[in-house]
């Protein structure tokens, strides 16, 4: 606006000259002229011959974790740029990744790096930017769109558990079998002498070492190991606290000069904190863990193991939200034929109603065992109390760990 008004006052000033003949007002309209084809010029160059290049360190990150970025801006042109200032539009909470870069050379660069904390899961978008420049007198201004983006995660946070004690009857997804096992798995039962045909993959070197002769491992039948998440995300089943009324929740990083984190005051954050704990500490154990959870949509992710299981359950209880039309009993009908003979389901619910525990009574007549977490929603805002459901879970055996708002996950988690 302003850069308009100078040009029209050029003009102007140089039309009255030439009328009253003053060569004062001509020289006036032709400076002010100058100064703005000048300017002008600036601004149009101000932008051109940069590079942005964004380079994140990962494409992930938990809840408390960092996101970070490392932003290389280049001057290509043989031209000084005076300012450039760069309008990052990621939807990452708290991403302060914009800049104002002043006196770039020619042919230099300019780096500075973005951390930010994950304070929040989800799925979240890393751009698009925006470059502006100008002139020195702020006359003009130029902007340049730059579209890329790339997606970036934030993963529910994850506590570390202690052993969570089931008890006694419910071992972590079957009993193992006292039998030799022709084949390697993740239980060893004891050393022997090496036998013809024994595959180098079996040799304990150790043994070997100390003993002077060559030691072969033996293995036992793995266990039946398949763990079942169901993650109940009904709508109507969850509630929240006011930000007053929220506890504080023991998840600070000390290696984070920043303040702790909290978790939400909500059951939904309870819920899937819990879950995404839980599946890591039985996939550490080498278990094969699954998860089902009937969100804003059916969220079915098989049994498996290992690192990539992890991200996997990870990733899908990211961007879950208790967005939920089916109940819980709804759920486990709909998707008993998944859970197979001494499997183990982990039921982790804020729900009120009693009409779902029967179902897990059926299952556990099959050989499915059952552990479930009740978030006591009670603790979070309005709801029923979880004693009546508490109380039937306990009736039929069904063993049952608490979590209340403010509690220490992996206390309540470990029983």
């Amino acid at each position: 606006m302003l850069g308009a008004l100078l040009a029209v006052a050029a003009v102007i000033s140089f039309v009255l000259g030439i009328w009253l003949r003053s060569s004062l007002l001509i020289q006036l309209g032709w400076t002010l002229g100058s100064v703005v084809v000048l300017a002008r010029a600036i601004t149009w160059a101000s932008i051109r011959w940069v590079d942005l290049e964004r380079r994140t360190r990962a494409g992930r990150a938990e809840v408390g974790g960092l996101a970070e970025e490392v932003f290389r801006l280049r001057n290509r042109g043989w031209l000084p740029k005076l300012w450039i200032e760069v309008i990052d539009d990621s939807d990452l909470p708290g991403h302060l990744a914009s800049r104002v870069v002043s006196a770039l050379g020619p042919n230099r660069n300019r780096t500075w790096t973005a951390r930010t904390t994950c304070r929040q899961r989800g799925l979240y978008t890393l751009g698009p930017v925006t470059l502006f420049g100008g002139d020195p007198l702020g006359l003009f201004q130029a902007e340049r769109h730059l579209p890329q983006t790339a997606p970036f995660t934030v993963y529910p946070r994850t506590l570390p558990l202690r052993e969570v004690d089931l008890p006694s009857g419910y071992l972590s997804g079957g009993q193992v079998v006292r039998r030799r096992a022709q084949y390697t798995t993740t239980n060893v039962r004891t050393v022997r002498p090496y036998e013809p045909g024994d595959a180098m993959n079996r040799i304990h070197w150790p043994t070997t070492a100390r003993r002077g002769e060559v030691y072969a491992r033996e293995f036992e039948l793995d266990p039946v190991a398949d763990f079942w998440l169901l993650l109940d995300l009904h709508q109507d089943s969850h509630t929240e606290s006011a930000a007053d009324d929220a506890g504080p929740v023991d998840t600070t990083l000390p290696w984070l000069d920043d303040s702790p984190i909290e978790l939400a005051p909500t059951t939904e954050e309870y819920a899937v904190t819990a879950a995404a704990s839980l599946a890591r500490h039985f996939l550490d154990r080498g278990r094969s863990v699954g998860l089902i959870a009937h969100g804003q949509r059916r969220v079915v992710v098989r049994p498996d193991r290992g690192e990539r299981q992890l991200h996997k359950l990870l990733s899908s209880m990211a961007v879950l939200r208790a967005f939920g039309r089916t109940r819980i009993d709804e759920v486990l009908s709909a998707e008993t034929n998944e859970f197979t003979r001494n499997s183990t389901l982990v039921i982790v619910t804020p729900t009120t109603s009693l009409r779902w525990i029967e179902a897990v009574r059926a299952l556990r007549h099959r050989g499915v065992r059952a552990l479930v977490i009740c978030v006591e929603a009670n603790t979070f805002g309005p709801a029923a109390s979880s004693l009546p459901v508490v109380g039937a879970l306990a009736a039929h055996s069904i063993p049952t760990r608490l979590l209340k708002l403010g509690d220490d996950i992996a206390s309540a988690l470990g029983g």
